[in-house]
């Protein structure tokens, strides 16, 4: 096994938008210094947090590489390259690697419903393409395909492919896949309320949402957990467990952190469609858990 892309907390980055919706460097600069600042151990650019689906191709590339500058090789930057289309994920992974990033990240193909032999394929065949790690996303809940544990466990054999975003949402399932997979793939969870049960049975940290707000926060979590003072981190997480909910049911994800960074003044900005503005009364409850954390 190689060393890991990071330990502890990975900010899921949003990708900030100007009033004509064009994205706001300036503000994105300010927002990933903050991360930097706040211990952040990595940034994910150009992922769903960051509206990804929604950028076009130039746009993608060209946060990634705004991203590496800034960044200026203090904390890697992982670049969100996944696509229903293996041939368009080959090239957008090169045009990553191109632009500096680190590491990939590359969720499952949507809509196609590849069989499991189909993701191997998919994935070996941008794996064999690159020259930088790999971090498969497995997020059934937006694309509807599963990454079943033996699939981890073939793949973990290619030197690129060396971790896991874990989105799936189940502590069992997380366990099982990292006992299964042993020292050929280091695991990451997709969700900040399982932060600290996933990292106690053996995760190397998160890829946050809420570090978009609460890097510091984000990070002390994800220390105590790795200096196994799991009771310290538990009653940390749990100081801010509703707001972790909230961020990521009151809407679909980016629409309430980028909401959230809006009500505290950090200019995110608004959303591209078909993500859509909150409604008035999530947007009030969304406040409500804010100013109840503690956070506002």
């Amino acid at each position: 096994m190689t060393k890991p892309i990071f330990n502890g907390c990975g900010a899921a980055i949003v990708t900030p938008m100007n009033d004509d919706l064009s994205v706001n460097y300036d503000v994105f600069a300010t927002l990933i210094e903050e991360q930097i600042v706040g211990g952040t151990a990595a940034l994910i650019v150009s992922g769903t947090t960051g509206e990804a689906s929604t950028l076009g191709d130039d746009e993608h590339v060209d946060c990634i590489k705004f991203a590496v500058e800034k960044a200026a090789g203090r904390i890697p930057v992982i670049a969100g390259a996944g696509s229903n289309d293996t041939a368009y994920m080959i090239q957008l992974s090169k045009n990553a690697e191109k632009a500096g990033a680190d590491a990939l990240l590359l969720m499952t193909p949507y809509y196609n419903k590849a069989s499991q032999r189909g993701l191997i394929a998919s994935f070996t065949a941008v794996a064999d393409a690159v020259n930088i790690p790999i971090m498969l996303y497995n997020i059934p809940g937006r694309t509807c395909i599963n990454i079943e544990i033996e699939t981890f466990a073939e793949l973990g054999k290619h030197r690129n492919i060396v971790a896991v975003k874990d989105s799936v949402g189940d502590i069992d399932y997380t366990a099982r896949s990292i006992a299964a997979c042993g020292d050929m793939l280091d695991f990451y969870v997709g969700d900040d309320a399982l932060t600290v049960p996933a990292m106690a049975v053996g995760a190397k940290g998160v890829v946050s949402v809420a570090a978009n707000i609460a890097p510091k926060v984000m990070h002390d979590i994800c220390k105590l957990c790795i200096d196994n003072d799991f009771a310290a981190a538990g009653k940390l997480q749990l100081r801010y467990q509703n707001l972790f909910r909230d961020l990521l049911k009151l809407d679909v994800n980016p629409v309430p952190i980028k909401t959230a960074m809006n009500i505290l003044g950090k200019n995110a900005g608004g959303f591209r469609m078909p993500l859509y503005a909150m409604g008035e009364v999530e947007s009030g409850k969304l406040k409500k858990s804010l100013e109840n954390s503690g956070i506002m």
